[in-house]
């Protein structure tokens, strides 16, 4: 079409970061067409088809391969950053929150449910700490049901999750926590994000007989699956208790990111493994060799084991327990991998967790 031309006559000067891709194309009648496009001036079209999703691999590696690279100190800023993702239900007060963290309108507030619809980034430094704030549209419990444009929005909230470093789920202290609420809590740890449950509102029910403590355990025994997480009330209208955010947060992200020197592990789990031997599986006794960190953020523990179909869940539970009374992690998820010793001869280390208790309980 000559708008076609028009466009490449003002693209061409920038040829090197021109994709020229040619869409609909659902059948080897019509890819036979594509060259006709050779005559714009740049390289030979990506056939695709948006509508059935072909070759849109292609087409992003495509893209990949011509993004530049982030200068090398614009990346170690941006990854001292600490990204905050601000998640929970319609209408209990994420972007009012998200304007008292940053002392600005920065977000639309409304009391009808739905008015966010994209999540927003914000930058701002604490402290001589760079945070990241992502304020998100609220997560419905049926993502799936209600207009396309809500299910969307939904969807980019739960994609925000994933690119942050501690999740907030900010609950109503009015309605309590909720299955949603848990079920927005998994999401995160599933990501393996730092977690904090911030009950917001806390202003209507200053003054009247409102235990925290007690509050406090009914959260844990409703998210039980994530005894770790951090628990914090906070009013973001009067701002009381909002400013704490930040260096729980940084806390947070400080646990995700740690590292625990291989001695000091091995060290923690012999113990834990002398108080409390696993009990024989089909006449197998497990034997753990060694245990070091593999990653951080989440932190990920690695244990070789004779054979890692020995491991049931209720002793990965109790190794998780011990490392976390030993090293802490609060507020963040931890990952094992079992892995079975490749045959060799054991070495000084590799003695040190089974040793405790012989060789046969080991």
């Amino acid at each position: 079409m000559p708008q076609d031309t028009d466009v490449a006559e003002l693209l061409r000067r920038h040829r090197e970061r021109v994709l020229l891709v040619a869409n609909k194309v659902e059948s080897p009648k019509t890819e036979a067409a594509i060259y006709e496009f050779s005559r714009l001036g740049f390289d030979v079209p990506l056939a695709v088809s948006s509508i059935h999703g072909l070759q849109s691999g292609d087409l992003l590696d495509a893209i990949v391969e011509r993004l530049p690279d982030l200068p090398e100190e614009q990346s170690r800023v941006d990854d001292q950053k600490i990204r905050l993702a601000i998640v929970g239900q319609p209408n209990v007060g994420k972007s009012s929150l998200v304007n008292t963290l940053l002392g600005k309108e920065r977000a639309v507030v409304s009391a009808t449910p739905g008015t966010t619809r994209d999540p927003t980034d914000s930058d701002i430094e604490v402290d001589g700490r760079q945070f990241v704030i992502i304020d998100t549209a609220g997560i419905r419990r049926h993502e799936r049901r209600g207009p396309a444009l809500e299910q969307y929005s939904t969807m980019r909230a739960l994609g925000a999750i994933g690119r942050c470093d501690v999740a907030i789920v900010v609950i109503d202290v009015m309605s309590g926590a909720t299955a949603q609420d848990q079920r927005i809590a998994g999401l995160a740890i599933e990501e393996g994000k730092g977690l904090i449950l911030l009950i917001n509102k806390a202003d209507l029910v200053e003054g009247k007989s409102f235990d925290r403590e007690q509050a406090n355990e009914i959260l844990r025994k409703e998210f039980a699956f994530a005894p770790y997480a951090t628990i914090m009330y906070a009013s973001a209208l009067t701002k009381r208790g909002v400013q704490k955010v930040w260096n729980a947060a940084a806390a947070v992200a400080a646990e995700r990111r740690k590292r625990i020197p291989t001695a000091k592990l091995n060290l923690v789990v012999r113990d834990a493994f002398r108080a409390r031997p696993p009990a024989p599986f089909r006449g197998h006794a497990l034997k753990i060799y060694n245990a070091t960190q593999g990653d951080v953020a989440p932190p990920t523990f690695i244990f070789f084991v004779n054979d890692p179909r020995l491991i049931h869940f209720s002793y990965e539970r109790y190794l998780e327990n011990s490392v976390r009374a030993g090293f802490g992690f609060e507020g963040t998820p931890v990952r094992f991998v079992f892995r079975p010793r490749v045959q060799q001869d054991r070495t000084e280390a590799d003695e040190l967790i089974s040793a405790t208790t012989g060789d046969d309980q080991a």
